[in-house]
């Protein structure tokens, strides 16, 4: 598809929205800025835009192939996505299926411990506030999303995290934990944002070795090789 790229319209910490000429579409461009801690560490990534842009490209691709209705469009070069213009629900959604990050600061539990179940939490989408974690009541009583709205959600990250497992486990890498963003379209609820080492945990399912942002997080070197691994298994086929 050919499209015009017009004004920017919102830059964050990872992407860059740009107005096109069809006013339905946006375009998502991958920066390679690295953020952790709301913004307190900062850095750069090589080619970890180019290496995102590819990685949540075929994910979404996946995802559709299975009935989960994204924003996803298409790649127009190898840091621009076309996608849907939605509007995004202020909740971040967090799938967790083993003990990890923040999870194991707060309960105190070790890290790598397994889940007896897949926990999905909810954080209220506000860098000022550092993105504080909510109830379902939180989430009903400040309009944040309905309540047929958070229903959907829930349920179809949990879809996500069905499909993902599986999608990863296959390549040899496991699925920890991850983040989805949901955005309201004339069609309906769409998974939007992106699906990527950034906000997912990805470790070597034989190894343990951590293949995500938790690598640039916690000083472990070897970021950008990471990335590109994740991004050879997953475009493997």
């Amino acid at each position: 598809m050919t499209v015009q790229r017009g004004d920017r319209l919102y830059e964050g910490k990872a992407k860059i929205l740009y107005a096109t000429d069809d006013p339905g579409l946006l375009i998502q461009y991958f920066k390679d800025d690295a953020t952790a801690f709301n913004a307190q560490k900062r850095g750069t990534i090589v080619d970890k835009g180019v290496m995102n842009a590819r990685i949540s490209a075929y994910l979404f691709r996946f995802l559709e192939s299975q009935g989960v209705r994204t924003h996803f469009v298409e790649l127009l070069s190898s840091r621009e996505m076309l996608i849907k213009k939605v509007s995004i629900v202020p909740l971040e959604v967090v799938v967790r299926n083993v003990v990890a990050g923040s999870l194991a600061k707060r309960m105190g539990i070790a890290e790598g411990t397994p889940l007896k179940r897949t926990i999905v939490e909810y954080y209220y989408k506000s860098d000022p506030l550092g993105d504080p974690m909510v109830t379902e009541e939180h989430i009903e009583v400040f309009d944040l999303a309905s309540r047929e709205e958070l229903a959907f959600i829930t349920r179809e990250a949990r879809r996500v995290n069905d499909l993902l497992s599986r999608f990863f486990l296959d390549r040899g890498i496991r699925l920890v934990d991850f983040k989805l963003e949901f955005g309201r379209h004339a069609s309906g609820l769409l998974l939007a944002d992106e699906i990527t080492p950034d906000g997912c945990r990805l470790w070597d399912a034989a190894t343990g070795e951590k293949l995500d942002k938790d690598r640039f997080r916690r000083d472990l070197g070897g970021v950008e090789a990471a990335y590109k691994r994740v991004l050879d298994l997953v475009t493997a086929g």
